[in-house]
């Protein structure tokens, strides 16, 4: 299964990283508590864990997440990988809109540097594709910034494999943000091209939203109880087992749930587990 993967080559991240959607409210609107001391401890404990990836945008608050990861951890550890979003403004609960002229992108680059206490981003991902936008432009527009030092590597989120296998004829592209879990494999050709050309895949919704840490069937229920594991347990263990180039990022308000995420990685699943495992979802058109 590997400890390790690459994101461009280098850095390299754990396979587990720590997901800070869930440090702000719903709709990822505001602060999910009223103040940043447990958002700050949690995010600190997940390093001392071992996390060495840590995923954020600047829409989640907004503003409000990048702000908690630099409080808790700047200055930032030898290793540890803060990748970033942006392309998308959040003006209310669960309201947005794509954002994705070079001036947006540069405008927002800046905003998420000074957010987060850095000269350069490690990982930056466009949240979305604009569709009014050239792709060409928007790329652009980040390798200008990769060229002047501000993003070392450049990611794509929610993109489709015809969309993935174009901008990496515009630009390297190191890493892939796409929704993908054990019910859920609409990206599954997706997955297959990042295998393909060595780009890190970064699941979002790697339990289902919640769907998947509570019982989501006899056959998952069976493999858990086999492990003494929780469901979700199983459900991580199997995307770092589906795939090398797999490394979700679940979030979580809760320290506990945290311990629970991360032990997932030194579940050793059988090839019994992974054909049961696998008959619970089939790739379908997204």
């Amino acid at each position: 299964m590997g400890t390790v993967i690459p994101i461009g080559g280098e850095p390299a991240a754990g396979r587990l990283g720590f997901g800070t959607g869930g440090l702000v409210g719903p709709g990822y609107w505001g602060p999910r508590h009223d103040g940043p001391a447990h958002s700050v401890a949690l995010l600190r404990r997940a390093v001392d864990r071992g996390v060495t990836l840590i995923d954020t945008a600047d829409n989640y608050g907004p503003d409000v997440a990048e702000e908690l990861v630099a409080r808790a951890l700047h200055p930032y550890p030898a290793g540890l990988v803060i990748a970033t979003k942006g392309g998308v403004v959040r003006t209310g609960p669960d309201l947005w809109h794509i954002a994705g002229r070079p001036e947006d992108l540069r405008a927002m680059c800046e905003a998420s540097l000074r957010r987060l206490r850095t000269d350069t981003l490690d990982l930056y991902q466009l949240h979305r594709l604009d569709p009014r936008v050239p792709m060409a432009d928007q790329l652009g527009a980040l390798r200008e910034l990769q060229e002047a030092g501000k993003i070392r590597h450049i990611g794509l989120d929610s993109v489709t494999a015809d969309e993935l296998a174009r901008a990496q004829d515009i630009t390297p592209i190191a890493s892939v943000q796409n929704r993908y879990n054990l019910l859920d494999r609409a990206a599954e050709d997706v997955l297959t091209l990042c295998e393909q050309r060595g780009t890190a895949f970064l699941p979002w919704f790697p339990l289902g939203n919640g769907a998947l840490t509570d019982d989501a069937g006899p056959a998952l229920a069976a493999v858990a109880a086999r492990h003494g594991a929780t469901p979700g347990q199983i459900a991580l263990a199997w995307l770092l087992h589906r795939s090398p180039v797999l490394l979700p990022t679940p979030g979580t308000s809760s320290p506990a749930h945290l311990d629970e995420n991360l032990a997932a990685a030194g579940i050793a699943l059988t090839e019994g587990d992974m054909a049961r495992l696998d008959a619970l979802g089939r790739p379908h058109e997204a």
